[in-house]
């Protein structure tokens, strides 16, 4: 029996619809959409430094690529948003919070490690989904389970001094004779003016590279670093409790929480983990007579469900960073600095703003 009835008859003159010019436009612009968003995604992103808190390595005006895939790349949390913008633009949100999505992070090829440059979002914003927060960049100095002390501005790691980054910088009181400076010194010396305290003293943060070349100027009579003293209350830093007298040269010891890692639940312990306890594992906490109740429940104990990590910038005393905020959970971390890419100077006019020696060049 013959079935040919059946199937359309192919032949070899059916012509193929050609694309009209707009519809291969949009088809471009499809694919390439697409491929950006998994690219930024899932393995690096492009992020822009916009403030001096790691000035001395990064400098503001740097642009960087940062690499998701060396921690595993985080997961959308805020199902909802619109690609290739900031969180707020002209004071109008570009992400819709209704539906948020669990934290879940891909395998990665590392962990965070002490020394790293990373970028995390900003969390003192709680009140804010994490992947809509303000993105930072600093440098790791501890990570879970480490044991973190500050002791007249250096840090200490398990009782170890860390190693300081090599471009570090931090403010000094400069004394001079009472002659004016020329203020072509700040610029040509990258000296940042903090304060002038009287006709003749100023705080300024120095890099350590021009310290030698201003401290050889007739008219300075002195430059001593600024350091906090030890036992002097500085309220605006963590735990932000006067059961902790510390402030940011000073500061700790301080344990950094660890998955799996238990605590007693107590005056002090509570002080230092709370935010960790209630903001990052979102658990309440409550005062039963002289204990507490975690979820309404009896609780001598807490046991951290993520690790988290201590983050500073290179600028010490221009730096917002966990000695102020306390520490950064895990689900908060976005990834590692790799590359500045290009760089421009906001200080500098037209024909001399970009920073030719820091394109593409590798971060550490």
């Amino acid at each position: 029996m013959n079935w040919k009835f059946l199937s359309k008859k192919k032949t070899a003159t059916t012509p193929k619809v050609k694309k009209s010019k707009g519809r291969e436009w949009l088809d471009a612009f499809v694919f390439a959409v697409v491929a950006a968003t998994i690219i930024r995604g899932l393995l690096f992103s492009a992020y822009a430094i916009p403030s001096g808190s790691m000035e001395g390595t990064e400098l503001t005006g740097d642009y960087l690529f940062v690499s998701k895939f060396s921690y595993g790349a985080r997961m959308p949390i805020t199902l909802f948003s619109i690609p290739f913008t900031e969180p707020m633009m002209y004071g109008v949100k570009t992400y819709w919070s209704g539906v948020q999505l669990p934290y879940f992070r891909l395998p990665g090829t590392t962990s965070v490690k002490k020394e790293d440059i990373v970028v995390f979002n900003k969390p003192s914003e709680t009140g804010t989904p994490i992947d809509q927060q303000t993105t930072l960049i600093k440098r790791c100095q501890a990570t879970a389970g480490d044991t973190l002390t500050i002791v007249n501005a250096q840090v200490y790691i398990n009782g170890k001094a860390a190693p300081n980054a090599p471009k570090a910088q931090t403010s000094y009181t400069v004394i001079t004779d009472g002659k004016d400076l020329n203020p072509q010194i700040f610029q040509d010396l990258n000296i940042t003016v903090m304060n002038q305290n009287a006709a003749n003293s100023w705080e300024m943060i120095i890099p350590p590279d021009n310290l030698a070349t201003l401290k050889s100027y007739s008219n300075i009579k002195s430059v001593t670093p600024e350091v906090a003293p030890a036992g002097a209350y500085d309220s605006q830093v963590f735990p932000n409790d006067p059961k902790f007298k510390w402030n940011e040269d000073n500061f700790g010891p301080l344990v950094l929480p660890k998955t799996g890692m238990t605590i007693p639940l107590n005056d002090s312990t509570v002080i230092l983990y709370k935010a960790a306890i209630e903001n990052y594992e979102h658990n309440r906490l409550g005062r039963l007579g002289n204990g507490y109740t975690v979820n309404g429940k009896p609780a001598a104990t807490y046991t951290f469900q993520q690790n988290y990590y201590w983050m500073m910038g290179d600028n010490r005393h221009d730096s917002l960073d966990s000695r102020f905020w306390g520490y950064v959970p895990e689900d908060h971390i976005v990834g590692k600095a790799m590359i500045t890419w290009f760089s421009t100077d906001p200080n500098k006019g037209l024909f001399d703003k970009i920073r030719w020696s820091r394109i593409l060049r590798p971060i550490n």
